[in-house]
């Protein structure tokens, strides 16, 4: 006995795709409580301070007030059949997916599926992954720009979900090297804003950053922008600010998890190279690359240069590094993990196999092949690969 997604694909045929489906567990909606079903009140006790429920106005202040009614958005549908991926999400998302086969030949407009929860259970799946074939006409929507399709935002917005694709391969369960960037990524402060602070001058970097991460300047002249004003600050900073680093919730399970399946870990951060190294001793990492600063063995402080001997690690160096480490390793490309969530990582991202943007900037989620914003924590990142919970906690338990 088989189905449709057990049979071998034939010459021909056009390949399957598998959509991962995360909910967003940390943002449930719920339907705002009606008057009536108030808790009955004693008519000595005081009158309750008026409030505006979270989510239900654009703005309680009336100055921000908008002159002109927002768009209408679409209604929101978890919270009436269940805060999680429920039957109807799926049969909803198998309909929109139905519909943007319209420009496929007649003989590719039968939509099948199957699908599996991942995570935490079948009765209240919180990740499903769903295998589905034919794919939308190429020439009508490239397989790149399936999820940046209004029918599938629109669907993610209803159901308080976000949706991740990729081609069925052996080669999306089965990858053997993952690269991170650090800051915001790995770790959840930007160092050079942290470093900053020392001088008194973090405001004034943070905003260069800021700007840096979002396209809008040139990371290598912003960082060197930025190193100028670090000047004077004591050499022996990254150790005064090691007890305050905080890995991303998750980030150790992760690493851990990837560790355990083989994986060659790396990160490639547009950070520096002594809180690099200090972070790849605490996540096992086997690779770690950021820039260098130069400091006055007299001063005992930073000069504010970058060393010269040493690249900067920008966009297009992350992206080389990814191709070196790999074809240093007899990795193909296609086994490649990326993870980030600024400008400069866009072309690793995009090089990877598997690129996500993880809780990133709007040009970053606009440009990576995938990106993650509803994810518990940094665990999650595995149920890309097809692992379920249970598969996960045996590989952490190990």
């Amino acid at each position: 006995m088989s189905h449709t997604n057990c049979i071998p694909k034939v010459q021909g045929q056009s390949a399957r795709l598998v959509a991962t489906i995360f909910y967003n567990s940390l943002a449930p909606r719920h339907p705002h409580i009606h008057p009536d079903q108030s808790p009955q009140a004693k008519p000595t006790e005081p009158l309750p301070v008026p409030e505006i429920a979270e989510g239900s106005a654009p703005t309680t202040s009336i100055a921000d007030y908008p002159l002109e009614p927002p768009a209408p958005e679409p209604e929101p549908l978890d919270h009436l059949y269940g805060a999680y991926v429920s039957q109807l999400c799926l049969t909803h998302f198998l309909a929109t997916l139905d519909s943007l086969l319209i420009h496929n030949h007649a003989s590719e407009r039968r939509l099948t599926s199957s699908h599996r929860c991942l995570s935490p259970d079948p009765v209240k799946p919180r990740v499903v992954e769903v295998t589905f074939n034919p794919p939308p006409n190429p020439e009508y929507l490239p397989f790149e720009l399936i999820t940046k399709h209004e029918s599938i935002y629109k669907f993610e917005r209803e159901w308080n979900c976000e949706v991740i694709l990729q081609q069925s391969t052996v080669f999306r369960r089965h990858k053997r090297l993952c690269v991170f960037d650090m800051d915001s990524t790995l770790i959840q402060q930007e160092v050079i804003d942290e470093v900053a602070a020392f001088v008194g001058v973090k405001d004034k970097v943070a905003e260069i950053t800021e700007r840096a991460m979002n396209g809008e300047l040139d990371f290598a002249a912003s960082l060197k922008a930025r190193v100028a004003l670090l000047k004077g600050v004591p050499s022996d900073v990254f150790e005064r600010l090691k007890p305050h680093i905080v890995i991303t919730p998750g980030a150790r399970e992760l690493c851990k998890a990837l560790k355990r399946l083989g994986y060659t870990l790396a990160v490639l951060s547009g950070g520096f190279q002594p809180l690099a190294d200090w972070l790849a001793g605490e996540l096992g990492l086997d690779h770690a690359f950021a820039n260098h600063l130069v400091s006055d063995p007299e001063t005992k402080t930073l000069t504010g240069e970058l060393n010269p001997d040493y690249p900067i690690v920008d966009s297009q160096h992350k992206r080389n590094l990814l191709i070196s480490l790999a074809a240093g390793k007899d990795i193909p490309l296609q086994q490649t993990m990326a993870v980030g969530d600024g400008a400069n990582d866009i072309p690793m991202l995009k090089t990877a196999g598997l690129g996500v943007a993880w809780k990133a900037k709007s040009k970053v989620q606009m440009e990576a092949p995938a990106r993650l914003n509803v994810a518990e924590n940094m665990l999650d990142l595995v149920y890309l690969l097809g692992l379920t919970k249970h598969e996960v906690d045996e590989l952490l338990q190990a």
